[in-house]
């Protein structure tokens, strides 16, 4: 179905969760229909849990189409970080719906799609949308680490989402890796039996 005429629809993607040691990397593409300026987007890493949790709401509200990728650690490891990130944001853009006119992707390296796109350096600190994309991926990824705390309860991933923190290396150091940690990673490599 044909999209109607209007202004262009520009989407804005972002992913979380690269610096990680464990857990998926997951990545959020945005489409807003008229950009919110009273919310004061800016990158998630800047904003406290809190906020971004009212941002997500916001955004989910307001947004026209929000697409969701999500690469597990398997394939990270599989794959290496870089390409699964892009992999995560690939599938973040194809998921949109509508499609969008223009893809404002933060980072240096291309997507392997077939939406025009323009590459943005520090794209969360300058873009309102992929500011949105930032808060969507890294609040999805947070969520997604906290449910694991069901299965993996010493591991403390609710309070450093896979992030190598002094509780996770000394989690890692007494338990050993799970199925979800990254074993392609310096910081999970020192711990495999």
């Amino acid at each position: 179905m044909a999209k109607a005429q209007g202004p262009p629809l520009v989407a804005g993607v972002d992913e979380a969760g690269r610096g990680c040691l464990a857990g998926p990397v997951v990545a959020a593409a945005v489409v807003f229909e008229v950009l919110p300026e009273d919310l004061e987007l800016k990158d998630s890493k800047s904003l406290s849990p809190k906020r971004r949790e009212v941002l997500f709401e916001e955004i989910y509200r307001r947004a026209l189409t929000i697409g969701l990728g999500i690469v597990s650690s398997e394939d990270v490891d599989r794959l290496n970080i870089l390409k699964a990130s892009l992999r995560a944001m690939e599938e973040a853009v194809r998921s949109l719906s509508p499609s969008p006119d223009l893809v404002l992707v933060d980072g240096s390296h291309p997507l392997q799609i077939s939406i025009p796109q323009r590459l943005v350096v520090h794209g969360d600190r300058e873009c309102p949308s992929i500011a949105a994309a930032s808060i969507i991926a890294k609040v999805t990824r947070d969520r997604i680490m906290e449910a694991y705390k069901r299965h993996f309860p010493f591991y403390g991933f609710e309070r450093h989402k896979g992030y190598g923190t002094r509780e996770h290396l000394e989690a890692l150091s007494r338990y050993g890796p799970t199925p979800i940690h990254r074993r392609s990673f310096r910081g999970v490599k020192g711990y495999l039996g």
